[in-house]
């Protein structure tokens, strides 16, 4: 089964990790860098990526007659995703301990941030009954 697992980061306006001692952003993508080596020697891991900040999301609708509409940028959120990982695993219980894993990242000062990861799983289609 496969699971997208949503790292979603708090703060105020984009990247706190920047204004980090580089000692710490060192350490933090260390940590992600080593998870995802883990999840591909157990042969779990399909994709991971970070993302560009808030500040540079847009919000997209089609118009009318079809064209994009844009909406944004949100520099004012609260909350916003990261990143992700697509991990292909036995069971929702593994993907929630990868999840678990991947929160604990280290921050300023090694301290483990306890981000939260939102897991959900990847459905491979419509129900037959919908077909």
């Amino acid at each position: 089964m496969k699971y997208m697992l949503m790292m979603n980061t708090p703060g105020s306006g984009p990247y706190q990790i920047a204004s980090w001692p580089r000692q710490d952003i060192q350490a933090h993508i260390g940590h992600m860098i080593a998870l995802n080596k883990k999840l591909r020697e157990l042969g779990e891991f399909v994709v991971a990526e970070g993302l560009s900040g808030p500040d540079q999301a847009k919000l997209i609708r089609a118009g009318k007659d079809g064209t994009p509409v844009t909406d944004g940028v949100f520099p004012e959120s609260k909350e916003f995703l990261a990143g992700y990982w697509i991990v292909d695993v036995d069971s929702p219980a593994r993907a929630y301990q990868i999840a678990a894993e991947a929160s604990v990242a280290p921050g300023p000062g090694g301290k483990p941030l306890n981000m939260a990861i939102e897991v959900r799983e990847v459905m491979s289609g419509p129900p037959p009954d919908f077909l």
